[in-house]
C-alpha cells in the first residue's frame, strides 16, 4: 500500500526482526548497536523528504527516543547500517548523541520500540544533531 502517487499509508519492515518480535542483540545498545536494516513501500506523490523516528514510549520517565533520521529523500525506499541516503542527517537521541543508540531497557517489564516513517510534504531543512 501507499506505492508512489497513492495516499495510502507506507508499509514500513525491518529485515533484522518481525513486527512484535524481540530486536537481536546485534541492534541493541550493549550489543552492537548497529541500527536495523528497514525497507518501506514508496511515499504518497508530492512527498518532499522523510523523517524516520524510533522511539520507546514505555521509558519510565516518558517517551525516550532511539534514533531520529531526517532528510531522507523520497526515492529512498530503505536504510541499512552505517549507510545514509545522500542528504539524510540523524538526529540527538535521548541518550545525548547524534545517530542511533539501541535498546537498553531497565530490568522489569518488557518495552516496545515504535518505528515512525513520516512523509513531509515540504522539505523540513533540519540539521545534524536536530
Amino acid at each position: 500500500m501507499g506505492g508512489e502517487g497513492e495516499t495510502g499509508a507506507m508499509r514500513l519492515t525491518s529485515l533484522d526482526f518481525a513486527d512484535n518480535a524481540r530486536i537481536p542483540q546485534r541492534n541493541a545498545r550493549r550489543g552492537e548497536n548497529q541500527p536495523p536494516t528497514l525497507t518501506w513501500s514508496p511515499p504518497p506523490l508530492g512527498t518532499a523528504e522523510l523523517e524516520l523516528v524510533m522511539e520507546d514510549p514505555d521509558a519510565p520517565r516518558g517517551t525516550f527516543v532511539h534514533w531520529v533520521v531526517t532528510g531522507i529523500p523520497p526515492s529512498t525506499t530503505s536504510l541499512e547500517p552505517g549507510r545514509l541516503p545522500a542528504g539524510a542527517v540523524e538526529g540527538r537521541n535521548s541518550f545525548g548523541a547524534i545517530g542511533y543508540d539501541g535498546p537498553q531497557p531497565p530490568p522489569g517489564d518488557a518495552h516496545h520500540y515504535v518505528f515512525h516513517l513520516i512523509a513531509a510534504h515540504h522539505p523540513l531543512g533540519l540539521w545534524s544533531g536536530v
